[in-house]
């Protein structure tokens, strides 16, 4: 920027060799005072949080600027007190043999400032060259899907390292190119990335077709190279005898112009059939694709058909052999049942067998002791009419029959005289006889 300056003055290029000393002179190659070198750039200040975007990130590669023609004797403290003015610097190396070195700035946009106004101004009698530094972790990524942006390339690559910035790029109307940048913090995760991108099949969305990742080739098309900086040799003063210019026809310029032109459009037109050439196998392949995944998705489909068939087929046969089980349970439930019923109906038969079998016995007792009974009271009445020698009779005759225990009364036993009741069966036999 052209104009006057002043000590407050916060845009234009900075120049400090072409500041005015106290003493008037300039600076001529000598090593200044330090703080005569260092008074410009300490009154010159920027708002440096104005140059920062929401979420941007800080100190990244792509600040990282390279100053080249350094004087010979310039430390990392000369430099970061050429660069105080734009904040700190996270990184400072020189290399003192070649004369450059390497500083970066905060952000992309600090950096991008101080390249313009340092860039080709007097440091110690010397026109520094100020330029972005080469990013040596960049990749260029191809073959994105269509459908792929910033945010999901850079979660597709952060399996491989730390990322400072991942892009996709578009054309002026925003549509995608198919290509891409992914810029990491280290060398050893861009290698990382690029072998196995290259050795594996690396695939971002649903579509299968890999992407391809090469190393960025990186471009000044901003700067430019400039008449200064072109090597001044005797190839470049014969090439410079002729200013720009159209062939006329019929010279030897011409024809051989056309010559070129011709081999040019040439090349156009191979290049043009190569495009159309992959255009069309790009389409035929993903037709096959189409046709082979329908294929596949046919073939899935069957081989689901027939593991649930045969899975069916299993439960089936689980369910079979569930209903056998069941019956077989209920047919030795049943068994059991009958079993049961058999032992209580033989039980209670036995029962009742006993029981009828104990009523006759009673029965039978019970009659002959009535028999015996009625018996003995006839005889009583019989023997009360016939006096003392009939009751002596009675009493002897009746001795053997009132036998028994619990009697203390009588000769035989018995209680209170009583017969022992009626005759049974026993009282009638073929070797007895009745006595009344």
């Amino acid at each position: 920027m052209q104009g006057n300056r002043g000590p407050q003055q916060n845009h234009g290029p900075n120049r400090p060799g072409e500041q005015k000393k106290p003493g008037g002179t300039n600076t001529n190659g000598q090593q200044p005072e330090p703080s005569e070198h260092t008074s410009p750039n300490e009154a010159l200040t920027l708002d440096l949080q104005s140059f920062r975007k929401p979420g941007e990130k800080t100190f990244t590669q792509r600040s990282r600027l390279f100053v080249g023609n350094l004087p010979t004797g310039v430390t990392e403290e000369d430099l970061e007190k050429l660069f105080a003015k734009y904040g700190k610097a996270n990184e400072i190396f020189i290399n003192k043999e070649r004369g450059f070195g390497f500083i970066r700035l905060e952000t992309r946009i600090i950096a991008e400032i101080a390249r313009a106004e340092l860039d080709d101004t007097p440091f110690r009698g010397r026109p520094i060259r100020v330029r972005f530094a080469t990013h040596g972790a960049a990749l260029t990524v191809k073959n994105l899907p269509e459908f792929v942006s910033n945010e999901l390339l850079e979660e597709a690559f952060a399996v491989f390292g730390q990322i400072e910035r991942a892009v996709v790029i578009v054309d002026d109307r925003g549509r995608p190119t198919g290509k891409g940048i992914v810029e990491y913090t280290s060398k050893p995760a861009a290698r990382k990335a690029l072998d196995k991108c290259g050795d594996g099949a690396y695939l971002l969305t649903a579509f299968p077709r890999p992407i391809t990742v090469e190393p960025m080739e990186q471009f000044d098309e901003e700067e430019g190279l400039s008449e200064k900086l072109i090597n001044k040799n005797q190839q470049y003063h014969k090439e410079r005898e002729q200013p720009p210019r159209f062939a006329q026809p019929g010279s030897f310029e011409y024809e051989y112009a056309m010559r070129w032109k011709a081999l040019m459009e040439m090349e156009k037109q191979q290049y043009e059939m190569v495009d159309r050439n992959m255009k069309e196998a790009q389409e035929k392949l993903e037709a096959e694709m189409e046709a082979a995944r329908h294929e596949h998705q046919v073939m899935l489909m069957r081989q689901d058909l027939l593991r649930r068939q045969e899975e069916l087929r299993r439960m089936e046969e689980l369910h079979s052999q569930e209903v056998q089980k069941r019956k077989q349970a209920e047919l030795r439930q049943e068994e059991e049942r009958r079993r049961r019923e058999e032992e209580m109906r033989m039980r209670n038969e036995e029962m009742m067998k006993r029981q009828q079998e104990g009523f006759r016995g009673n029965f039978n007792e019970n009659r002959e002791q009535d028999m015996r009974m009625h018996m003995g009271m006839n005889r009583n009445s019989l023997g009360g009419s016939s006096g003392p020698a009939g009751a002596a009779g009675m009493a002897a005759e009746n001795a053997p029959m009132m036998s028994g225990p619990g009697n203390n009364n009588m000769p035989g036993g018995g209680q209170g005289g009583f017969p022992r009741g009626l005759p049974g069966p026993g009282d009638y036999g073929p070797n007895k006889q009745r006595r009344f």
